[in-house]
């Protein structure tokens, strides 16, 4: 086994990144999710959306959630969230299955409506996130210390976001989706899912 500070660790046979619990829901996502190349449009809105309502809780909070988001939610379908209005607001801030936050709930609906906005003018989500892929050969991170917050790939892909409308996409949010979608391959060096 490794220490966290040094590397992936090793329980049951499998090497993992550290952040990693014993939780089955975080192995599960860690295992067959994080990291693994996304170009779904619904997908990557559903990660902007529960990467905002991530923002100042734990990851595994959100994860444990996500069904009953995406009941919620109807299923993340941008089309169908754009239509909420101030009855659904109120709706989801009595239901106790998702984190009751205002703003986060509004934020949300303000990005399935970027959306169709950004579909209505020719463009995709997907490409929009993709184009920020960073460029050349990356130094593969060895130890959770060479893990960033934000780089300036996330700092553009924040700014580009912003100018269609959307909302609760800062730059750390968004390398946290870019990690989690793919587009960066952050799982360490000896963890057995890089």
């Amino acid at each position: 086994m490794t220490s966290p500070a040094t590397g992936p660790v090793r329980r049951d046979g499998v090497a993992r990144c550290p952040w990693v619990t014993d939780d089955p829901v975080y192995r599960a996502y860690h295992d067959t999710e994080w990291g693994t190349p996304c170009t779904d449009e619904r997908m990557v809105y559903e990660k902007i959306c529960l990467e905002g309502f991530q923002a100042g809780l734990s990851w595994l909070t959100v994860l444990r959630k996500r069904e009953a988001f995406r009941s919620a939610f109807q299923g993340f379908e941008p089309a169908r969230v754009a239509r909420f209005g101030a009855r659904d607001v109120t709706r989801l801030m009595k239901d106790a299955s998702i984190v009751r936050n205002r703003a986060k709930i509004e934020s949300a609906i303000t990005n399935a409506r970027a959306v169709l906005a950004l579909h209505e003018s020719g463009g995709s989500l997907v490409d929009v996130v993709w184009s920020h892929e960073p460029r050349g050969r990356r130094r593969a991170p060895r130890r959770t210390t060479d893990l960033v917050a934000s780089t300036p790939e996330s700092e553009a892909l924040s700014a580009d976001l912003r100018r269609l409308g959307f909302t609760f996409v800062g730059p750390t949010t968004m390398w946290a989706m870019m990690q989690s979608l793919g587009v960066v391959n952050d799982h360490l060096v000896g963890c057995d899912f890089r």
